[in-house]
Formats: structure tokens, sequence, C-alpha cells
């Protein structure tokens, strides 16, 4: 008894302690002492789940309130948020999303009709994933914009108030040290896909940091419904090394780790650890960057790219989509694709997806030359780069070494009247190009002057206007704009959905969307049929191609230089059968599943898209039969 009362004596007992303290003993009230210092509260539950078993479970989930040891000993790191919160932080968010029925309810929506449609959509995909897809394949043109461009934008911008449920994976700057274990706590012992993103560079919406999660998602979305990868197969991942927003990082709702981004050897040694880890686990799995900062954009392809089965769609998708377009636009100016190395193309923007077109689209160029030194210099001065410092020249401080090889020479620019730094006005008027090229992320960069500049100096009886950037907002036009002022024989596309435009008298005006759901899972579909070893630039390019032609004759010369979104699933399955074929031709092709690489080799055109057909994953319940462990 001395020893008990000596250990509550040194524990700064409560009141009610201390008056037991001061009464004659009687065991009695040692008994009731014992009750009072244990509460139901503080026992430990006993649990037979770990990792998304407990996230799904409402009586267990703590949500992002999970501490890290209990992350680390119930399997759960990497399934949440980096960044720990309160259960009183957790409310506030909730109170937060319950406020605004209010508001909507005396003010009318405060959100977006997409959104809200988004928020439906989510939901259905917690709870039930066939129903899900089956919805989205059948309505693909009307919902696509709302799982991706421009709908995914918003949700990016707001995921931290939208976060609800844990959906892919998150490898953090604090995980170093930790990634090879954590990548086996994602229940799946099979991923074909994996999307990922550092948050630096979203869409056109700059450093979004975790919320960039929202990116990775909505792409594998589109890998399921339009190229068929099964959705049990496929990881949304979401690297997270801090973000330089400010406004998130005072934010207290920000799920991301609250610092400023590593840098250097520090941030390469993070995503060198996240590439090792998910290839150890599933080495044959296809990795796709997404909207990753131009800095690292193509240092992180070139790292990687003849290493790994990985690609970069902002810098390889964009591009190849771009080039089917451009080649689609020569046709529909009456002239064959072999003419592309004609065309004089004024290129706005210099960042990752601008130098990725370029430099795919001059390598287009070169190949239907010959392939020589000579044609690639002859191809290379077919382009004008133009960002917000002006026109690029050689005389530029500090240029990126990826611009390099694009800057112009002052003897080709003095001739017209041009030095470093011209305005893309002033480009437009003295270059007199068949392609005004927009990949600057800048809204209505194509502004009235810079269209009738088009409109004077053009030699090209059917101009063409890619306003490419996306979300809508920072479309550098509209196709409103563009054939108002440069003319109804104007050819337009866009990466955001715009509608068509009645010109009068019968006539359209064709919104062509430039969307890179056209080629990147065909791309993907057709790298994981093939079993290629690397995704190579013939790959790459056999699937623009096989976009440029999909198109018949009479709609190109209509202006159609894209199909329908309708169309999807046959347009991913013919591009995929593209990569397939110029993998097997580059002897890259290792042969999947029971289709060895010899037996790819026998099979002809017809046969290929019938592989590719026959392994869509489509929608449909299967038949479960229970089998007891």
């Amino acid at each position: 008894m001395a020893i008990f009362l000596r250990s509550l004596r040194r524990s700064s007992p409560s009141a009610a302690v201390r008056q037991l303290l001061r009464r004659p003993y009687t065991g009695e009230e040692v008994t009731q002492a014992r009750e009072f210092t244990t509460c139901e509260g503080s026992r430990p539950s006993i649990i037979h789940k770990r990792s998304l078993d407990i996230l799904h479970d409402p009586w267990f989930n703590k949500g992002t309130a999970f501490s890290m040891t209990e992350r680390d000993r119930l399997d759960l790191r990497g399934l949440l948020p980096p960044n720990i919160v309160s259960s009183q932080q957790q409310i506030d968010r909730f109170m937060v999303d319950l406020k605004r029925f209010e508001v909507n309810a005396r003010d009318g929506m405060s959100d977006t009709i997409a959104l809200a449609k988004w928020r439906v959509l989510n939901r259905l995909h917690d709870r039930n994933e066939v129903m899900y897809y089956k919805i989205l394949i059948n309505n693909i043109e009307e919902y696509a914009p709302i799982v991706y461009t421009p709908t995914v934008g918003l949700v990016c911008q707001k995921y931290s108030g939208l976060y609800r449920r844990p959906r892919g994976m998150y490898f953090s700057a604090a995980d170093r040290g930790e990634m090879m274990s954590m990548v086996y706590n994602w229940p799946a012992d099979q991923v074909d896909m994996i999307v990922v993103t550092d948050g630096s560079r979203i869409l056109g919406l700059g450093d979004l940091g975790v919320q960039g999660i929202g990116i990775a998602i909505g792409k594998l979305d589109l890998y399921v419904s339009a190229a068929g990868i099964n959705p049990q197969r496929v990881l949304p991942v979401m690297i997270d090394v801090g973000t330089n927003n400010e406004n998130l990082l005072k934010d207290p709702l920000y799920l991301g780790l609250e610092q400023h981004r590593l840098e250097g050897e520090e941030y390469l040694s993070v995503i060198d650890e996240f590439m090792e880890a998910v290839f150890t686990r599933w080495p044959n799995v296809i990795v796709q960057f997404e909207d990753f900062q131009t800095k690292w954009a193509f240092p992180l392809l070139q790292r990687y790219r003849n290493t790994y089965r990985m690609f970069n769609d902002d810098v390889q998708g964009t591009a190849g989509v771009a080039i089917a377009g451009l080649l689609g636009a020569v046709r529909a100016q009456g002239q064959p694709m072999l003419d592309f190395p004609k065309q004089k193309i004024v290129v706005a923007g210099a960042g990752s997806a601008g130098i990725g077109v370029v430099d795919a689209a001059s390598k287009t160029m070169a190949r239907m030359l010959g392939n020589t030194e000579s044609a690639f210099q002859s191809a290379r001065s077919q382009f004008w780069i133009v960002d917000a410092s002006g026109l690029i020249t050689e005389s530029r401080a500090n240029i990126d070494p990826a611009v390099v090889p694009f800057s112009r020479k002052q003897k080709d620019v003095g001739h017209l009247g041009l030095s470093e730094g011209s305005s893309l006005v002033e480009v437009v008027k003295k270059v007199k190009p068949d392609v005004l090229l927009g990949l600057s992320a800048v809204g209505g960069l194509f502004s009235k002057e810079v269209l009738e500049a088009l409109r004077d100096s053009t030699t090209c009886s059917r101009p063409a206007i890619f306003a490419m950037s996306n979300p809508t907002k920072n479309a550098e036009c509209t196709p409103e704009e563009a054939f108002s002022i440069v003319g109804e024989n104007a050819i337009f596309a866009s990466g955001s959905p715009f509608h068509d435009v009645n010109l009068g008298d019968g006539k359209i005006g064709h919104s062509n969307q430039g969307n890179n759901m056209y080629l990147f899972p065909g791309i993907g579909l057709g790298t994981l049929l093939s079993g290629a070893r690397v995704i190579s630039d013939g790959m790459l390019q056999a699937a623009a191609e096989c976009l440029a032609a999909y198109m018949k004759d009479e709609e190109v010369h209509e202006g159609v230089i894209y199909p329908p979104i309708s169309r999807i699933r046959d347009i991913t399955k013919e591009v995929a059968a593209a990569v397939v074929r110029e993998a097997v031709k580059e002897d890259l092709a290792e042969g999947y599943r029971d289709m060895d690489p010899r037996e790819l080799e026998r099979l002809n055109e017809e046969e290929i898209i019938e592989y590719v057909q026959n392994n869509m994953w489509s929608p449909e319940y299967p038949t479960l039969v229970y089998k007891q462990d």
C-alpha cells in the first residue's frame, strides 16, 4: 500500500486522488481509485486490419489524423497526405464544406456546376468503381471535361478542402529512406500504370503542392476509360517535396509538407528513391511523369528514359498531339503531309510543353528530309520561339540549354528587321507564319493585334491557330476571336474544349481540341502490350502519325483535324496498335503475358488491333466467389 501511495504522489494527483490520500486506507477505496484512473477512451483498440482496409472502415479510420507511428505500425505510410492534422483541423475542414450549403441556399451556387458534378462522380467512384467507369465510358464526351481538363484544374486548386477519402500514394521528403518498404503498403501485387507529379506546375496554374495529385487521378481515369487499363492496376502518385506557394503554406487546411521545395541533389535523391522503389516492386510498370516544372521536366526525362519504362506527358505527349494537329493542318491546306518541313511556325512559350513540341516537331521534319545533319538544321530553322521576354536569339543571356538549338542566329533575324526580344506581334508580321502555336499558359496572349498581324501577313490560304494552353482561362485565344479576326478559312485548335462557332450561311468554324488524351492512353497501352523495355522516340512518333492519319480527307478539308472525344476508345486502340508495331520493328518488344515477342512479330495489322482490343478492360460486374483463407 505504501508503494501505491508513493506512486500516486509522484504523478501529481488530481483533487479527487488528493482527497483519497487524506483518508484512512480501506480496500474499497483502492478499488475506486483504480476505476477512476482507467477510462474507456484510453484503452488501445486491438484491430485485425491494416492498410486500406482501415481507411475504408468508418469505425477505425482517423483519416489524416493518424500519427506517424500509427502509420508505420498499420502500414499506412504513403496512403495518406504527409501532413498530420488534429481532429479539430478535420472538423474545421468539414465545417467549411458544410457552410457552403448555407451560402448556396442563401446566395445561389458558389461551386461551379462542373465542380458539383465532380463531387457527385467522385462519391460514386468511392463506392462503386465498375458503375463509375461504365458511366464515364458511355458519356465520355460529357464527363471527360469533368474528371480531366478543365475541371481538374479547379479540383487541384481546392483539393485540400475537397479531400475526403484517400486515393493513390504520397511519397514525401519526410519518407526518405523508407520508400522501398512503404511501396509495399499498396495492396495491389500488380500495377501496370503510375501517373506521378510533384505538383510544381499543375496545368497553367503553377505550384499547387500536394494538391496536384488531382491531375494524376484524372489522368488515370482516362487510362481506364480510354485505354481499358484495369482500374485495380493503376496508381496515382504525389511526390511531396514541399511547395513555394506561400498561400498554401499559410493555409491551415493544407495537407502537404509545410516547407519550401527541395532543390538540387536533395530533390533528385527523392525522385531517384521513388523510381527505384516502384520498379523494384513492379518491374514492368509504366510511369508517366505529369506537370513537373520545366527546370526538372527535361533533366528527369533524360535521367530515366533509357533505364525505366517511363515518359513525360507534358514534353512528349503534348508534342505528339501537337504534331498530329500540325500534320492535319497541312492536309487541311490541301498539301501532302510530306510538305510539313516547309511550314513556318511561330511558337509562343518556351516551357517544357513548348520546347517539347518544337523538339519533336523538328525531328519529324528532319525525318521527312532524310535525317541528315543538314535536315536537322533545316528543320530547326522553321521555328521562331517567343517567350515572356520576346524573341529568343543566340544573344539571350542565361538561355535554357533545351532552347539553345532553336535560338535564332543574328543573321537570321537581322535581315527581317527583328532582334533579340522582339515582340510576338513584330515576329508574326515579319515571319509571316503558316502556324501560330501557343503553349504559353498566358490567357488571351493572341490578342486582336496579334491575330490581325497573322491575317494581314501570312501567305498561307488556311493559317492555323493552336491555342493549346490549359485550363480554359489560359487559352491564348478563343475560337470566336480566331475566326472573327483571321477569317472563316482559319484552322483552330485548343487544349481545352470550346464549342464550334456558327459563321453564318450554314458554315461552321470547327473548334478542335488538341487534347493529350488522344495519345497518352494509347502510348501507355501499346507499351504495356508490347512489353517494350523503354518508350522510344519512334514509338511516340508512330502514335502521333497514327492520330494524324485517323481523320478522313473530307473531314480534314472541312477544318476538322482532331476526332471527337466520343471516339476515344477506338482512337486509343489504333494508337496502341501503332505503338506495338513500332516496338516490334525496333526490336524493343518483350511480349506480354502469353504473347511472346516472336508471336507479336507474326501478327499482321488487323491481328495486332484485335490483340489490343482483346486486352482492353470493360466495366462489367464480375461473378464473385467466396473462398475462405
